[in-house]
């Protein structure tokens, strides 16, 4: 039986919209970060870094977002939701996943997030969140011009990079960014798809935490 941890934050939106996609059924153990629940011992056995999402399958316990969605559509999806492995498209899809863990989340929104919604814990650092703001925009344009001429980031098939996407467009227009109208178009099209409507309602039920 498969089982996922983790709840009301983008990260973990990826995790249950892959399920939701695959038609799996699962789980969810919706905690939410800094809430306490991550630090306790039945979760820190599960995953010490007490970060969520985590995923349980059987025997095997994994967390990271991408790495969730990457295993849910190789051992689920059958190619539905990750082009296979070995192959050139599979490359592309590597490589937009880490671009969007790094250049859109990790380095940009999630500076954001520590030294604006977390200052208490990491401190006010205004120079890095101008810092991070003017360095969104410009990765962010890439998006935009990949995206002129294609209805998903692989093409004519939504992947799951397209879930990761997604969740991080969904991030900045929540912190205030104008993003461009075509993004708009594109985030509009998947936040209207069925399951990520039902993801969505099922990971934002709870509080985040401070």
């Amino acid at each position: 039986m498969i089982s996922i941890w983790g709840g009301a934050t983008s990260r973990t939106l990826r995790a249950h919209w892959a399920c939701e996609e695959l038609a799996l059924a699962y789980t969810p153990h919706l905690i939410g970060s800094r809430t306490g629940a991550t630090q306790s011992d039945e979760f820190r056995r599960l995953n010490p870094k007490e970060k969520i999402p985590v995923l349980c399958d059987g025997d095997l316990v994994l967390s990271e977002s991408a790495a969730i969605v990457t295993y849910l559509a190789d051992t689920y999806g059958r190619g539905d939701l990750a082009p296979l492995p070995f192959t050139p498209e599979r490359a592309l899809y590597n490589q937009w996943l880490s671009f969007i863990q790094m250049e859109l989340d990790a380095h940009t929104l999630y500076v954001m997030r520590k030294h604006k919604d977390l200052a208490n814990l990491y401190g006010e650092a205004p120079a890095a969140i101008d810092t991070a703001i003017a360095g969104f925009n410009k990765q962010i344009q890439v998006v935009v011009d990949h995206l002129a001429d294609r209805p998903f980031l692989l093409g004519d098939s939504f992947t799951g990079a397209d879930i990761l996407l997604t969740s991080v467009l969904t991030w900045a227009s929540n912190y205030g960014f104008e993003l461009d109208a075509a993004l708009q178009d594109y985030t509009r099209t998947q936040t209207a798809r069925p399951a990520y409507r039902r993801a969505a309602k099922l990971n934002f039920s709870i509080s985040a935490g401070a």
